[in-house]
């Protein structure tokens, strides 16, 4: 079975041309539960550099699914048998201001758009560049 893979080495995800904050925005709780956009927001504000896109695409996917330790295994080898949106299509940068930066190592930290972490990437010509996905067509 192949296995893909959302995961970039040095390349920085700009925020979506269409992104309709000018800076990072926490994303707002629906009611009392939490989103995709606020999962992935908490994991990368308290572990910036800790995980690859893989692991915290997944880890949302398992809390949302309310995974076992034990489904793990078997969950991760079938959610990755088909290709999954990468950070170019998440809220954190279509929608809430923040750009991704993916190391070396494939490792995942989110910037502001209003940051000077953000703009030293955007400026940085050794770091391949794309855009997050627009939320509107045209």
């Amino acid at each position: 079975m192949k296995i893909h893979t959302t995961n970039y080495k040095n390349v920085f995800i700009e925020v979506a041309e269409d992104c309709p904050v000018d800076m990072g925005v926490i994303p707002p709780l629906k009611g009392d539960k939490k989103t995709v956009a606020n999962m992935q927001f908490e994991i990368l504000n308290k572990a910036p550099y800790q995980y690859t896109s893989d692991e915290v695409l997944f880890q949302v996917f398992a809390n949302r699914n309310d995974l076992t330790q034990e489904e793990f295994a078997q969950a991760k080898s079938e959610f990755f048998s088909k290709g999954q949106p990468c950070f170019r299509a998440s809220p954190l940068t279509k929608r809430y201001g923040f750009g991704i930066h993916c190391n070396e190592e494939s490792k995942i930290a989110m910037y502001g758009m209003e940051t000077l972490e953000y703009a030293k990437y955007l400026a940085n010509k050794s770091i391949g560049k794309v855009k997050a996905m627009r939320s509107k067509r045209g």
